[in-house]
């Protein structure tokens, strides 16, 4: 695509790394700037890049049993298991743990019959483990 002007002074220009065709775009077309002249100027702003990059290929596959795993978290979270990085140390919400197995227990109504037997397995393991905790953590004898 060329550079298109407007009557109110818009300037379009294709950004994209490949053309119509699906080819990476390797000549410099009017109107469309190489992946060279993208980056940012600033040599601070390159580590930045580089530790988002590196994060993002830690990513777990997004797939049903890591959203369910993602969700225990939150719960275990919740529990307090983990530091509160705002707080600078664990705390107890009780309630958001309840909404958090409530969330998971909704899933698992909704995608019955659905579930490999892995992943039913799996989220019933999860519900199972988060109910028993709950229990134990709202029992008589918690503080």
């Amino acid at each position: 695509m060329a550079e298109e002007k407007q009557e109110k002074g818009f300037v379009i220009k294709d950004r994209r790394l490949f053309d119509e065709s699906g080819e990476i775009r390797r000549e410099k077309d009017e109107g469309t700037s190489s992946v060279e002249e993208e980056k940012p100027p600033l040599a601070d702003a390159a580590p930045d890049r580089e530790e988002q990059e590196e994060e993002e290929h830690f990513l777990p596959e997004v797939n049903f049993i890591n959203f369910v795993l993602s969700l225990s978290t939150t719960a275990m979270f919740h529990f307090g298991d983990f530091t509160d990085p705002a707080a600078g140390k664990a705390k107890k919400n009780m309630a958001a743990a309840k909404h958090t197995i409530d969330t998971i227990t909704m899933l698992a109504d909704k995608t019955k019959g659905n579930l490999d037997d892995n992943e039913k397995n799996v989220l019933d393991a999860v519900l199972f483990e988060l109910r028993m905790r709950y229990v134990k953590e709202c029992g008589p004898s918690s503080s």
